[in-house]
């Protein structure tokens, strides 16, 4: 979605091919950091978003095992570009927000990608419903509907992705489910991020606005869990089950009791290794990838939909300036291997730390829980703070 708007701000047509009837909230909400916020920015809706969502002001990390907070580090600081800003964003005021910025039409919905075929230089985009879409390069004189460059945004399973060859995303071993709680009359948390670390689990809460609360959960599935994963009740009653047996305070535990749960209780997190970034192909041609397509990762940055932000600002502008230029239109090819460079190694340095910081997290060795305990909290939550200080620029 974001690398339509911006590139329709730079004058370049566009078509979003949306696999759902309508516009998709799932998840309910998203922790938007500092170099999200400069991509919001670049698209002109950083402050609509603003005006609806409370700004932090402190990150707390508990320790799941004794519940004494383990690190706080504000976040009330100035980073390299600039003061930082931590927001959590519900997903579907950001995504009307931004179809908002769309000319009409430019969505198509029920337009899922399952196929992608090729004829000399033309690629065939073969969607569910059995239609066909051509992209061609510049030049080339088609009586079909044409696309002159396709931008992969179709997740973690993505057609695009697997196309380019790039290969599918391994599996962490860890699964994650989250939820979001509604308070009509407040629910009186303060600007705060609350992580609870620990005892093979990780769980946060966020507060987005004054009415409502987000939560997640992720964990180290077993056998052992039965059939927590078959519906909303039995997941629910998994998580506050292991959150009652850990030192968690009763505020945390109201806001899952609570909750809306996605229908789709929980999901296996998967990432993609960063070597694969490192000699696979983010873009050939006129193709590419963005978002979860290009770097899924696990969410203990916090940093997905932030990347995603950043990939379409850097991605729309390298577009933007080959097509002004006066036969720019056939830079396009040098245009997408200008993002990919740029987006290769911003990409490989968030899916590694997020890695690595959740391993630490949720570890139950004995010697990586006292560390974590006693000397790694504060370090890990900087690192959190660290990832976000960067500016993806304008357009």
């Amino acid at each position: 979605m974001v690398v339509r708007v911006v590139s329709c701000r730079k004058g370049v047509r566009c078509l979003v091919l949306e696999s759902s009837p309508t516009l998709r909230a799932s998840g309910f909400a998203f922790t938007t950091w500092t170099n999200a916020f400069r991509a919001l920015d670049a698209l002109g809706v950083g402050d609509k978003i603003r005006e609806h969502h409370v700004l932090y002001e402190r990150m707390t990390a508990f320790s799941a095992a004794t519940g004494e907070a383990a690190a706080t580090v504000s976040l009330k600081m100035q980073g390299k570009s600039g003061p930082h800003e931590i927001r959590c964003v519900k997903r579907d005021f950001l995504l009307q927000t931004l179809a908002n910025e769309l000319p009409d039409g430019t969505i198509r919905y029920s337009s899922k990608m399952v196929a992608i075929e090729e004829d000399g230089d033309v690629k065939i985009l073969h969607l569910a419903d059995g239609s066909i879409i051509k992209a061609k390069p510049a030049g080339t004189v088609l009586d079909t509907v044409e696309l002159k460059v396709l931008v992969g945004c179709d997740g973690v399973n993505s057609v695009v992705a697997k196309w380019l060859g790039l290969p599918k995303p391994v599996l962490s071993g860890r699964s994650a489910t989250r939820g979001l709680a509604v308070y009509p009359d407040g629910h009186g948390l303060g600007p705060e991020i609350l992580q609870f670390i620990g005892k093979g689990f990780r769980s946060g809460v966020l507060p987005c606005d004054d009415t409502s609360v987000y939560w997640n959960y992720t964990w180290y599935p077993s056998a052992a869990d039965g059939d927590a994963e078959e519906s909303v009740a039995k997941m629910r009653g998994y998580v506050l089950a292991n959150l009652r047996g850990a030192k968690i305070p009763a505020v945390a535990l109201d806001v899952v009791e609570r909750s809306e749960m996605s229908d789709v209780v929980s999901s296996p997190l998967r990432f993609r290794p960063p070597l694969a970034l490192v000699r696979g192909s983010i873009s050939r041609g006129g193709v590419c990838v963005a978002g979860d397509a290009l770097h899924p990762m696990t969410p203990e940055l916090g940093q997905g939909g932030c990347a995603a932000l950043e990939d379409g600002v850097v991605l729309a502008r390298c577009l933007g300036d080959a097509f002004a230029r006066e036969g720019g239109i056939n830079d396009t090819k040098a245009a997408l291997e200008k993002y990919a460079e740029a987006r290769r190694w911003r990409s490989v340095q968030l899916i590694t730390a997020a890695y690595v910081v959740g391993f630490i997290q949720q570890s139950n060795n004995a010697v990586i829980k006292f560390l974590r305990d006693k000397f790694l909290s504060g370090l890990l939550t900087k690192t959190l703070v660290a990832m976000a200080d960067y500016d993806c620029g304008t357009l």
